[in-house]
């Protein structure tokens, strides 16, 4: 699974990860550096890709999991399938066929303090929570891998993401390639103020975040049976919380049912049709 957000040297979502052009945020100066950006997850992707290799990895799948999309399949390396597109459906490619899963770029949950570009699903997301805990995307790609069985055994990204997966799963890989700079929380701001909150941080060089992704790639299939397992028990109450517009107040959606893949696909629904 990949992200745009937690990759060396991507720096604003605005300039890096939002593609030219109309856009859900309203926004009209984008993408100025968007291609760079898809370079630069590309060539973390290989570097994982590589790494897995040298671990025992035979069939690589990869999730282009950026909303906007990232992933330069020109440009992927030749052992993967790539699964990429809008309007991806859960559980986005994951089945009980896999081995292991791990997560490339990944940010932190929205809301969370010195989180580069931290956010749930969308800026426009004020917060997730599932059974009443707050959630993010990597509790929900950590709860969908389990869901098969899968162990979820290496994540790479911001200082961040990595501590709250390792909060969820003690014994996963991680990689930080950045550490966000600015303190505080984007709690009660607006999506535009959100997106642009948590922009300064510090950046390893791709090159070497790309080495260290490898190294961790290479060993973190080693053990993964005997990985924590992340999970909640059903029957499940998905909420969602809309950001506050500068003249509108933020806005409340609940989901419930008992099979995990089956509420959070009720609520994107839900959500393509409000938005």
């Amino acid at each position: 699974m990949t992200d745009l957000e937690a990759v060396a040297g991507v720096v604003s979502q605005v300039d890096y990860c939002i593609p030219p052009g109309p856009n859900k945020y309203g926004l009209t100066d984008t993408g100025r550096n968007y291609e760079q950006a898809r370079q630069l997850i590309t060539l973390e992707v290989n570097a994982a890709i590589e790494g897995l290799i040298q671990g025992g990895a035979t069939d690589i799948f990869v999730c282009d999991g950026h909303g906007f999309g990232s992933i330069d399949v020109s440009r992927i390396h030749r052992a993967a399938r790539v699964l990429t597109g809008t309007g991806m459906a859960y559980p986005m490619g994951l089945d009980d066929s896999f081995d292991a899963t791990i997560m490339i770029g990944q940010h932190a949950m929205g809301n969370t303090d010195g989180g580069h570009l931290c956010h749930s699903g969308s800026f426009s997301r004020e917060q997730w929570r599932l059974n009443g805990q707050l959630i993010g995307e990597i509790h929900l790609w950590a709860l969908l891998a389990q869901y098969f069985n899968v162990p979820l055994v290496m994540i790479s990204g911001d200082k961040a993401g990595c501590a709250e997966a390792k909060s969820l799963i003690p014994s996963i890989h991680t990689v930080e390639v950045i550490e966000g700079v600015k303190r505080g929380s984007t709690a009660d701001m607006t999506a535009h103020e959100a997106l642009t909150w948590n922009v300064p941080a510090i950046h390893v060089a791709p090159a070497r975040s790309r080495e260290m992704i490898r190294d961790a790639a290479g060993q973190c299939l080693a053990g993964g049976d005997s990985v924590e397992r992340y999970w909640i028990e059903p029957p499940y109450e998905v909420v969602r919380v809309q950001r506050r517009t500068e003249d509108q107040p933020g806005k409340r959606s609940v989901n419930r049912g008992n099979d995990l893949i089956e509420v959070l696909t009720q609520q994107a629904r839900y959500e393509s049709v409000v938005q």
